[in-house]
């Protein structure tokens, strides 16, 4: 009988690592993501957290609340008829809590009022229906319209509303 034939070898590596070196370098991998995952990010210089003071204990800042949880009064400061409806949809669509639209006084630019701690908030909505930043002011405990002093923005539609134009 013939020998049999050698089987030709493949070209490549053959090395097969031990189950114990396989397992080792799992479980090194395991505890590195582990660690990364729960060490807390640095400061990026110029944050709110950051501080170049000696001796200076930065405090968090807080988290503004979700648009949903910001009270919005619109008001209607113009004689174009159901302008306040058009923009408390409007707000209300994009996500904020938006109150019963209402007639406020005549005003001769739309204005974006705020409570403490919402000036975002007013900042954001002067952007989002399109008025010059320069129309946010704070509330300052007046109560432009009714029930105002308990709203977070009030907003009282002028002449420059974009729908009172248009």
């Amino acid at each position: 009988m013939d020998p049999a034939p050698e089987q030709p070898t493949k070209p490549g590596s053959h090395y097969q690592p031990s189950l114990t070196f396989v397992v080792v370098i799992l479980v090194a991998f395991i505890a590195g993501s582990y660690l990364i995952l729960r060490t807390p990010a640095p400061a990026k210089p110029g944050s709110p957290t950051a501080s170049s003071v000696p001796g200076h204990h930065p405090t968090p800042t807080t988290v503004p609340p979700p648009k949903s949880q910001v009270r919005v009064q619109v008001a209607n400061g113009t004689s174009v008829s159901g302008l306040a409806r058009e923009y408390t949809q409007q707000l209300l669509t994009i996500g904020w809590d938006t109150l019963p639209q209402l007639n406020g006084p005549r005003v001769s630019a739309t204005e974006v009022l705020f409570n403490p701690g919402y000036q975002w908030a007013a900042r954001l909505i002067a952007h989002e229906i399109k008025v010059p930043l320069s129309s946010v002011r704070a509330l300052g405990g007046q109560t432009p319209v009714s029930g105002a002093a308990s709203d977070d923005v009030v907003v009282i539609l002028g002449p420059n509303a974009p729908l009172a134009a248009g």
